[in-house]
């Protein structure tokens, strides 16, 4: 193809508007009418493509025009390039007005039983043309899952002063907005010596046989025992909070489980949960790509758990305010 041809091919969408148009209608002035256009501009930007092209596109006919065989060549692809535009054109709206869209989040297994749920119920009520995919995941694979583009958003967690959480190295170069915190609560049998105390300092469970959580929630155990001044006894490990739930009620040991565990598994009768004499926390994130809030399936996502009430599950220091992420998503940051 003459490279003057190729070119003009390339760039000019409105001339194979207009042309399909003509084809359509046999006259420029209704052309001109069904695009919106004067007649002179539909003129003019047939000569400028015809001299473009080196080659006449219409001829007179009557009253009207007819296209030549050149005009008729570029008609005949004029439809399909033009309906695929419009088909696209529609796409992007529905993107835009959220009729339709997919996002893929990734979250841990206490949050599929509280906010996910909630999440996902007011995004199908407020966007019932976006569809939210989910993935349980532990927080390194969750995060590893936004890195690798298997999930546009992640709920992780980190216990932030503990020296093993990797969190902070493995969110590196991605988004990474607090949520909420997450307090961490000790498991003890209701007769136990100190269940009637409003806190319960761990030192003084350091004769205590543990029943240990998640591998990082045993970390996070061992980096708290360490701080005040003992190394726990762990005699059971086991990812299922209701089998650690379970064991304390069975005298098998004391265990230590974040709030949102218990929201997600209520104790069962015989047990009781206090919070550290210290505080302790661990802090819930949203983790992303910078700029995810210009997708706009995301964004709804985003300002959808920013709105997230979390304190039916105990969970405290959220972030106020529906427009944290648009702020918060303009640069990579870790929590």
């Amino acid at each position: 193809m003459p490279e003057n041809i190729h070119r003009a091919l390339d760039v000019d969408s409105h001339a194979l508007r207009i042309v399909h148009r003509i084809n359509e209608l046999g006259s420029i002035t209704a052309a001109a009418r069904s695009l919106g256009y004067s007649q002179p501009a539909v003129s003019q930007h047939l000569k400028r493509l015809e001299a473009r092209l080196g080659l006449p596109l219409v001829t007179k006919a009557g009253r009207g025009v007819r296209l030549t065989e050149a005009g008729r060549i570029l008609a005949r692809h004029a439809a399909t390039v033009t309906q695929a535009l419009d088909a696209a054109a529609g796409e992007l709206s529905d993107l835009a007005g959220l009729r339709s869209g997919r996002v893929t989040l990734a979250a841990f297994p206490s949050a599929s039983a509280t906010v996910i749920p909630t999440l996902l119920r007011g995004l199908s009520q407020r966007h019932p043309g976006v569809q939210l995919n989910y993935l349980e995941a532990e927080p390194p694979e969750a995060v590893r899952a936004v890195r690798d583009q298997a999930a546009d958003l992640a709920i992780t967690f980190s216990y932030t002063g503990d020296q093993a959480d990797p969190h902070h190295q493995s969110a590196q170069g991605l988004t990474v907005v607090p949520l909420w915190r997450d307090e961490m609560l000790v498991v003890v049998p209701r007769d136990h010596a100190l269940a009637g105390r409003d806190r319960i300092d761990l030192a003084h469970l350091e004769a205590e046989q543990w029943i240990g959580g998640c591998p990082r929630c045993r970390a996070h155990l061992l980096d708290l025992a360490a701080r005040s001044g003992f190394s726990p006894s762990i005699s059971y490990e086991t990812d299922n909070v209701l089998a650690v739930f379970g064991m304390v009620a069975a005298g098998l040991g004391v265990a230590l489980v974040p709030a949102l565990a218990i929201a997600a598994a209520p104790l069962p009768a015989g047990i009781v949960a206090r919070p550290t004499s210290a505080g302790d926390f661990r802090t819930i994130h949203l983790v992303g790509t910078e700029g995810a809030e210009s997708i706009p399936a995301i964004a709804a996502t985003i300002r959808a758990i920013g709105e997230i009430d979390a304190a039916p599950w105990s969970l405290f220091g959220a972030v106020a305010g529906s427009h944290f992420a648009h702020a918060a998503f303009g640069a990579p940051s870790v929590g």
